[in-house]
């Protein structure tokens, strides 16, 4: 796994389109005050950051698989 460092998330136009369902999730209050934070900066919604987020990690996640 790579440093921190190593790639930023940029924020561009939206990818996805079509049909959604919801999600629900639980976070740390201070890790929901960046993620307002991050919206307020740049307009997008706390829902467009989240998805820009997941789908950074998903195109960069590498799946070990377990040893028994």
């Amino acid at each position: 796994m790579g440093t921190k460092d190593e790639e930023k998330l940029v924020i561009g136009p939206q990818k996805y389109g079509g049909e959604t369902a919801v999600v629900s999730m639980r976070m740390p209050k201070d890790m929901l005050a960046e993620l307002d934070r991050i919206a307020a900066e740049t307009g997008r919604t706390r829902n467009e950051i989240l998805m820009l987020s997941i789908e950074f990690a998903m195109d960069r996640m590498e799946i070990k698989k377990r040893e028994d």
